[in-house]
């Protein structure tokens, strides 16, 4: 079993505070790269960036951002969150990460998925109708790309291959790539069965729930013939701590509203929670990660027993939480929460 990792990512949204004003896409772009350098200085495993095509969002290029964050930190694992590989050119997106293993030093990974959002599909011509088709055949191309440097290749919905050069090649032999699962099982028995990592996407509910999804990926995978021990799962959601289970939720409660709130709207959806509601012991057994750094230490380390995952990602600047507590955080993350879990697991 690899060492437990912990990290942060952003998506990258830019939406309006309670004021009606909204960063700048430029001043956010910078934000997210302060934060990519305040994660690496604080000694954490992974940064990740999340690929979205909306005015509200500032990482459609997101492989460009991270080039960026990549010559500005010297440690830290740089990964998307997700690359929407259904509709992109997987020739392309295995180039522009290649690429970026190159910019870091092999410090690049991958996870590809279908996405929460569908602007994607309607702004590069990729038809709904072909949702689970386009996702599997990008994937398989994927992989293939992994596998060689001259490729030939047929399929639906882009041009063949034939002979064609797959350049450039990275640092690693292979960037580690990673699966992202919401919470369909057949994602997991996919990922399991082709031997990839799973990134788990996990918003809300209790953990519980989320067993049998994991369960299914570990035993396709063992199925399959895979070594499951060279496998990995991680999991990712919104999450927020400070000095005490109380500030934390104090402070994280107005921007997780700003942030669903202003995205359930568009849909004539309300959002609204209150700080009492999250207070524990209602919070103790829900998968949000909100709280002091002991009270997520317990959840990690209660979700490891259930799930067998190996990495933590935080989304900590969520609905225009300021930069000053997202380091905060960050330092609660890799200096409190890390060390205790790596303890607790190498017993």
């Amino acid at each position: 079993m690899s060492e437990f990792e912990f990290g942060v990512y952003s998506l990258g949204e830019r939406i309006p505070d309670a004021n009606g004003n909204s960063p700048t896409p430029q001043s956010r772009v910078e934000e997210i790269i302060q934060m990519a350098k305040m994660a690496d200085e604080a000694g954490l495993d992974v940064f990740g960036v999340g690929e979205h095509h909306r005015l509200d969002f500032v990482t459609s290029s997101y492989a460009m951002l991270l080039a960026a964050i990549a010559r500005e930190t010297k440690n830290i694992k740089l990964t998307s969150t997700l690359s929407v590989i259904s509709t992109a050119d997987p020739v392309r997106v295995y180039e522009d990460f290649a690429t970026l293993d190159l910019l870091s030093n092999g410090r690049t990974e991958i996870i590809l998925g279908r996405g929460a959002f569908l602007e994607s599909f309607s702004l590069f011509g990729a038809s709904l109708n072909d949702y689970n088709e386009l996702f599997e055949e990008k994937l398989n191309l994927f992989l293939k790309l992994q596998e060689k440097e001259v490729v030939s290749w047929q399929g639906n919905f882009r041009p063949p291959l034939r002979n064609a050069q797959i350049a450039p090649r990275p640092v690693q032999k292979k960037l580690p790539l990673w699966i992202g699962v919401g919470g369909t099982l057949a994602s997991a028995v996919r990922a399991g069965r082709l031997g990839v990592n799973m990134a788990l996407g996990l918003l809300g509910g209790r953990p519980e729930s989320v067993k049998p999804l994991t369960d299914l990926y570990w035993q396709a995978a063992r199925e399959a013939g895979h070594n499951v021990s060279k496998l990995r799962v991680s999991v990712t959601g919104h999450s927020y701590i400070a000095q005490t289970g109380e500030q934390a939720i104090t402070e994280f409660v107005p921007h997780y509203n700003q942030y669903f709130g202003y995205f359930l709207k568009v849909h004539g959806q309300h959002f609204h929670t209150t700080a009492e509601q999250l207070m524990p012991p209602r919070m103790a057994g829900q998968i949000l990660a909100v709280g002091s750094a002991e009270e997520l230490t317990e959840k990690i380390l209660y979700q490891h027993e259930l799930f067998g995952h190996s990495r933590f990602m935080g989304q900590f600047d969520m609905g225009g939480q300021p930069l000053g507590r997202v380091e905060k955080a960050i330092d609660l993350l890799a200096n409190k929460v890390g060390p205790i879990v790596r303890r607790a697991l190498s017993r």
